[in-house]
């Protein structure tokens, strides 16, 4: 757990994201997430399902299984026609965006999990409940397997997360514009991550630093595409 404390400026700073345990802001929303990751391999059954919106953490917390595991990534879209292949090349399997998978190669790949007893993560947007499975033998089998949500972030989290993605971008914010963000953004993992895009990218053409007055536009520039600002909170 790393502290959700934001006045730590400026940062070093990295080209890519960093998706250590260090790194990932344990809060009230993705604390069971987090649990259950740390409770491998004492998990029952032969997996686990993580779901959750766009850009919570489902991926950095699938990274810190993988390092806890030895577990190969892929893709649910890349799943290939052979799972024995992908099975006995590895401890175990994630795959992200599950629900976009082939049933026939997700229920060959479990079937392929549970006899040689190793273990998978399915990452996935949607709950069970919404992720309308046809074939009756997966249906059973990934319904048997222990669910846990992310939900989304409240502000101090959110302002954990905006300073995380920024310091990945190497950009250097200062607290009262990460302030003036949360207090007047969607409380949403996904519109932190198109605000801090929008200002790097703003900032690298301008050749301006992350101001209150950039924030501003970016704000007004997203919101013109979609509804992120509660204008609610103004």
């Amino acid at each position: 757990m790393i502290s959700t404390s934001f006045q730590q400026f400026p940062l070093d700073l990295i080209d890519e994201p960093v998706y250590g345990v260090q790194d990932f802001v344990v809060a009230p929303c993705n604390a069971d997430a987090m649990a259950w990751v740390h409770r491998w391999p004492n998990w029952p059954g032969q997996g686990l399902i993580i779901h959750g919106p766009p850009g919570c953490g489902k991926s950095h917390l699938a990274t810190i299984w993988r390092s806890r595991s030895g577990a190969t990534f892929i893709d649910g879209q890349s799943l290939p026609d052979n799972t024995r292949e992908l099975t006995s090349a590895s401890s175990a399997v994630i795959v992200e965006s599950a629900e976009t998978a082939s049933e026939s190669k997700l229920l060959h790949l479990y079937n392929a999990l549970v006899e040689e007893r190793k273990t998978m993560l399915l990452t996935t947007r949607s709950l069970l409940g919404r992720w309308p499975i046809k074939l009756p033998d997966l249906s059973s089998r990934i319904g048997s397997l222990p669910v846990v949500g992310i939900r989304q972030p409240d502000d101090s989290l959110l302002q954990a997360i905006l300073v995380k993605q920024f310091s990945d971008r190497q950009l250097r914010v200062k607290p009262e514009v990460i302030s003036y963000l949360v207090i007047r953004m969607e409380r949403s993992f996904e519109v932190a991550r198109k605000i801090v895009a929008v200002l790097d990218e703003m900032a690298l053409d301008g050749h301006k630093s992350v101001s209150i007055s950039l924030a501003k536009t970016a704000l007004g520039k997203l919101e013109d595409l979609s509804p992120v600002v509660n204008k609610s909170r103004d």
